[in-house]
C-alpha cells in the first residue's frame, strides 16, 4: 500500500462527517462529499452538521463539496453511503476513472436486489480497487464528539488492513486490524436485524429478560451464518460481531433498535418504511438473511421472525408466540 494523506468521504449525513472528522483528527487531508448543497455549504461557512448532527460543532478541516470528482481524486475512499446505494456510488466512482483506489466500506447491510455482501458488489464494479470495511460498535454522536471508540477494519489482506487502520487511528479511535472480511461484514449486517427484534420486545414491555435471552440467541444466529459462510470464530467474538450487537441492541440510538421499538409499539412495518423513518438496514437485510439461511441449509428464527413483522405486518405477540412455540432442543 502506498502512504495515504488524502481521504475522501461518500456521505455527509451522520456517520459520514463523523468518519470524516475522524480521519482528519488522524492528520489527514480530508474531503467530504454530500448530495445536499445546504448541509455541505453549512460545513464550509460554521463547521457545522445541523441536520444530521445537530449540537456538534467542530475545528477540523473538511473540505466539504458536492463535486464527487475531488473524491475520486484522493489516496482513500471511505464508502459511508447507505448499503443499498453502494452499487450506484461505486458506478459514480468507475466513471470517474477511479480503479486501483482502496475503497473502505463503511455502512452495514446485504445488497437486496443480488443477495450480495457488499465487498461483491464493489469488485464487480471496480475489480482493481483494495476493498476494506469498517464496522464495529459506534455511534456517529459518540465519534463525531472525540468519545473513546473502538471499531474493526478489515481486509482481504492483513497488510492493507493495517495500512487502513494506521491512516484512521487517533488517540479517541482506535482501529483493529483483521483479514476477515466477509465475517466482519457478516456481523454488521446481521445485527441490524437481530436490533429490530430486541426492539421489538422493548416497545412490547416484555421485560429485561426476554431482552437478554433474544440477544443472546440472535448471537447464536450470527455466529451460525458466520460460520456457513466461512467467518472466524473470533471474528464473530470480537468488536465487529458480539461487541456491535450489545451495543446496537440496547439502545435507542441505534435505528434498527428504535424501528424495532416502535412495532413493537404497535405501528406497521408498512406505515414505519411509508413515513420515511429513518434509515433501518435491518429492515432490508431480514429477507436477504432468511434467503440466505434457505441456500445454505441453516435456522436463523429470529431473522425469519423479523421478516414476517416486516413482509407480513405479523404482530408482536404472535411473533413472540412462533418463536416459544419452537420444538425444544438443546441449546
Amino acid at each position: 500500500m502506498t502512504d495515504i494523506q488524502g481521504i475522501g468521504v461518500l456521505g455527509a449525513g451522520a456517520w459520514g462527517t463523523a468518519l470524516a472528522l475522524t480521519a482528519a483528527r488522524a492528520g489527514n487531508n480530508v474531503v467530504l462529499w454530500g448530495r445536499d448543497a445546504n448541509a455541505v455549504s453549512q460545513m464550509r461557512s460554521r463547521n457545522i452538521n445541523a441536520k444530521y448532527l445537530p449540537g456538534i460543532t467542530f475545528d477540523e478541516d473538511l473540505n466539504a463539496t458536492t463535486d464527487i470528482s475531488q473524491v475520486a481524486a484522493c489516496d482513500l475512499i471511505l464508502a459511508v453511503t447507505p448499503a443499498q446505494s453502494t452499487r450506484a456510488i461505486c458506478t459514480l466512482l468507475a466513471d470517474h476513472k477511479v480503479g486501483r483506489t482502496p475503497i473502505i466500506l463503511c455502512a452495514k447491510g446485504i445488497e437486496r436486489s443480488s443477495g450480495k455482501l457488499l465487498s461483491q458488489v464493489v469488485s464487480e464494479v471496480l475489480p482493481a480497487a483494495t476493498i476494506g470495511m469498517l464496522s464495529g460498535p459506534s455511534f456517529a454522536d459518540d465519534v463525531a464528539k472525540g468519545l473513546p471508540t473502538a471499531v474493526t477494519v478489515a481486509a482481504n489482506e492483513m497488510d492493507a488492513a493495517s495500512s487502513f487502520c494506521e491512516a484512521l487511528a487517533s488517540p479517541s479511535f482506535r482501529p483493529y486490524a483483521s483479514d476477515d472480511l466477509t465475517g466482519v461484514q457478516i456481523g454488521g449486517a446481521l445485527k441490524n436485524v437481530l436490533a429490530i427484534a430486541c426492539g421489538a420486545v422493548v416497545g412490547r414491555k416484555l421485560g429485561a429478560s426476554a431482552l437478554a435471552a433474544l440477544t443472546a440467541r440472535g448471537f447464536a444466529e450470527l455466529s451460525r451464518l458466520g460460520a456457513a459462510m466461512g467467518a472466524r470464530p473470533e471474528t464473530m467474538t470480537g468488536l465487529s460481531g458480539l461487541g456491535d450487537l450489545v451495543l446496537t441492541c440496547s439502545s435507542t440510538q441505534s435505528r434498527n433498535f428504535s424501528f424495532g421499538i416502535k412495532l413493537g409499539q404497535g405501528t406497521p412495518a408498512r406505515d414505519l418504511i411509508a413515513n420515511g423513518t429513518k434509515l433501518a438496514e435491518g429492515a432490508h437485510s431480514a429477507r436477504i438473511a432468511v434467503d440466505l439461511s434457505d441456500k445454505l441449509g441453516i435456522d436463523l428464527p429470529i431473522c425469519k421472525t423479523v421478516a414476517g413483522m416486516i413482509d407480513k405486518d405479523i404482530s408482536v405477540d404472535d411473533a413472540l408466540s412462533n418463536l416459544m412455540a419452537r420444538p425444544l432442543r438443546s441449546e
